[in-house]
């Protein structure tokens, strides 16, 4: 096969990468694990689902670390491959070229440009509704908007963000990467000598017919000859298009992706030493506070009835058993008190049954008959199990003897 009839790879392999981050972003909320969302925060309860886990808002600190391991990831990941994110994954960039209709509007006739608008807001008003889908439950807005009673503060987000997406996609387009976009700003700061880039074959600039194909490709209009620019988002059309007019004389492109400046850089260097060792701490801090996470949380409170001495000679102390089940099922705990005394009892003996993802409270009262001891504070444990779904909790309680009156 000619070389010139080849199809351009770079472009067919983004194509099917943003293909798959369409479908993964717009499927995504549809997606359920044990009866709950794959992820989405559910404003009402203030609980963030997260493939299967439910993360509740004492334990917000979880998204703080995760949340500072993105962020050191994307420095890695444009330390070594610079602005692939921006030509491969950003969001902005995948839903531009699945509505490249817009880019030849102002080229047509009255109709095209009309059903382009119409196509692009209806895009816009799709995509406005995937990113309320990740804070109300599509398989509820779905149904309330067939309904007519989809809420007025919904039908808001969901009008205003519609009317942001679509000014974006209309009018910014690829202009948001070059202008906006507070990424390509930092990238100044986060590349250096040896980070990947797209640039002309310095051994070969020599051989560039002036073609100007590759100005003509690049959608936000660099000239990737006179060197790297701030606005290229290492999309490789200019790759793709280099190869085309090159092929037609049985010869390679003259553009690439290279590490650093005429492919002189290194992959393995001190900096990316230094933002691996902190990416793989908070890898390992996330980890283990995400292991380490208890399926059940209990808090033993104390009962605002103060501990007392019944007529009878016998002592009682009252508790309240906070409890949390952030299991995605219901769960059966048997509470068990550690005697210090063979006379104690527990008023609590059957097991307490919690729904999944749900908070109770349960009295506990625990008895000793006076003779067990002389006033003061014991230390006494309470213990609540599951052995069927490895639940297994100890806390520390004090039991009080009061004086006699």
């Amino acid at each position: 096969m000619h070389p010139a009839d080849r199809r351009p790879a770079m472009r067919s392999y983004r194509w099917i990468t943003e293909i798959l981050q369409a479908v993964l972003i717009l499927g995504l909320p549809f997606l359920k694990i044990s009866g709950e969302s794959a992820l989405r925060f559910d404003l009402p309860s203030l609980k963030l689902h997260v493939f299967g886990a439910t993360l509740w808002m004492h334990e917000f600190f979880l998204v703080l670390v995760a949340t500072i391991f993105f962020t050191l990831l994307t420095v890695f990941v444009t330390l070594l491959f610079g602005r692939v994110w921006c030509g491969w994954l950003c969001p902005q960039t995948v839903l531009v070229d699945l509505t490249p209709f817009m880019d030849r509007a102002g080229k047509r006739g009255l109709v095209y440009r009309a059903a382009s608008y119409a196509a692009t807001f209806g895009v816009s008003a799709v995509v406005a509704a995937s990113l309320i889908w990740y804070f109300v439950s599509p398989y509820e807005f779905i149904p309330s908007l067939l309904r007519g009673d989809l809420g007025a503060i919904t039908w808001g987000f969901w009008t205003v963000l519609t009317i942001v997406l679509f000014l974006n996609f209309a009018v910014l387009r690829h202009k948001w990467c070059a202008t906006v976009c507070p990424y390509a700003k930092l990238q100044g700061v986060l590349f250096d000598r040896s980070t990947l880039i797209i640039e002309m074959n310095p051994g070969r600039s020599a051989e560039c017919i002036n073609c100007m194909s590759c100005v003509r490709v690049c959608p936000t209009g660099v000239d990737i000859r006179k060197g790297l620019d701030v606005s290229c988002i290492n999309c490789a059309e200019c790759i793709d298009a280099c190869d085309r007019v090159m092929g037609k004389s049985n010869k390679k492109g003259l553009i690439r992706y290279a590490f650093g400046s005429g492919g002189e850089g290194t992959i393995m260097r001190q900096s990316v030493y230094i933002v691996g060792g902190f990416l793989l701490l908070f890898l390992t801090i996330t980890l283990h506070l995400t292991l380490n996470r208890t399926a059940v949380d209990v808090t033993v409170l104390p009962h605002n009835m103060e501990p007392r001495l019944t007529r009878d000679g016998r002592v009682i102390n009252a508790y309240v058993l906070s409890v949390k089940n952030k299991l995605a099922q219901p769960v059966d705990l048997t509470v068990t008190v550690e005697r210090f005394d063979e006379s104690m009892v527990q008023s609590i003996t059957a097991p307490i049954h919690l729904e999944a993802n749900s908070f109770d409270r349960f009295p506990l009262f625990v008895r000793i008959n006076k003779a067990a001891g002389v006033p003061g504070t014991r230390r006494i444990n309470v213990e609540m199990d599951n052995a069927k779904q490895d639940v297994h909790i100890r806390k520390e309680a004090n039991f009080t003897i009061p004086d006699e009156i």
